[in-house]
């Protein structure tokens, strides 16, 4: 097993924090559920048995005739949703139980995330879809360049590390998905202080939860405030960026289409260039 990066006992308890007044908070979560429709409405198939994990308040919808089992790290998320509480790494379902895994905003979070992504691939049936969404690589500058210029050398592990989109594809081939798509979409936001930034982070379960975390010393954080208000704009607004990366990859089935086999062309990508009319 890979060395634990995040608290597991920690991040249980921030999820629980959030979760009465999350509806509050939950617009990055929003706009991954949009995309992941956006992606699952291009599927020209209907889905039976769906997982949705990580599921927070439960309020990605079922399907028209689909069932939908919920699985959420936080207690707090998982019984207000009908659902059940485990880790994403350490998964409570059988092999091929679901047609469909969804999963939007907790990956970025997860300990043993090739192993958890393996789980999910192992939960679908062949043919099934997987589509995920999460906080990813870029995301959060203006947040992190304040806190590098508000605390003093060494600094403090304060924000998560973060996947770009290219290391994500990569973990789909990985975890033995086919047909792997991974693409990121950015989030915009614009904050008047810091403060109301750090409640939505904290509305939205996504405070650091590193296991070597330190506290926030108040001068530390009154420095952090007057950079990021530095930052301001005309209006008086600090930009603040969230990149989503979305992931989509199929459970391995016969009837999928194959790569062509390596040298199998029949025309040389030179002949095609030199056959090409030249422009006037």
């Amino acid at each position: 097993m890979p060395p634990d990066i995040f608290d597991r006992g920690a991040r249980r308890r921030r999820r629980d924090r959030a979760a009465p007044d999350y509806a509050a908070h939950d617009f990055v979560r929003t706009a991954m559920l949009d995309g992941i429709a956006d992606r699952l409405a291009t599927v020209t198939r209907s889905f039976e048995a769906i997982l949705d994990l990580g599921c927070f308040d439960g309020s990605f919808p079922a399907p028209p005739g689909a069932r939908v089992a919920r699985c959420d790290s936080g207690f707090a998320f998982a019984r207000g949703s009908g659902g059940v509480q485990a880790d994403e790494d350490c998964l409570p379902f059988a092999d091929g139980a679901f047609d469909c895994v969804v999963s939007a905003g907790v990956l970025d979070q997860v300990n043993d995330l090739p192993g958890a992504l393996t789980l999910a691939r192992r939960a679908l049936r062949p043919d099934g879809l997987f589509l995920a969404a999460f906080v990813g690589g870029g995301s959060l500058p203006a947040l992190r360049a304040t806190l590098r210029a508000a605390e003093p050398e060494p600094p403090a592990a304060r924000l998560h590390p973060q996947i770009d989109v290219r290391s994500a594809g990569d973990l789909l081939v990985r975890a033995g998905f086919a047909l792997p798509v991974a693409d990121v979409e950015t989030l915009d936001v614009g904050y008047g202080d810091l403060g109301r930034l750090l409640s939505d982070l904290r509305g939205m379960a996504a405070t650091n939860v590193l296991r070597n975390r330190a506290p926030l010393a108040s001068a530390t954080l009154a420095a952090a405030a007057r950079a990021f208000a530095a930052r301001a704009d005309v209006a008086g607004r600090v930009r603040e960026r969230f990149d989503i990366v979305f992931l989509t990859g199929w459970a391995p089935d016969a009837s999928q289409p194959l790569p062509a086999r390596r040298g199998s062309a029949t025309t040389s990508l030179a002949d095609a260039l030199r056959s090409r009319p030249s422009a006037d």
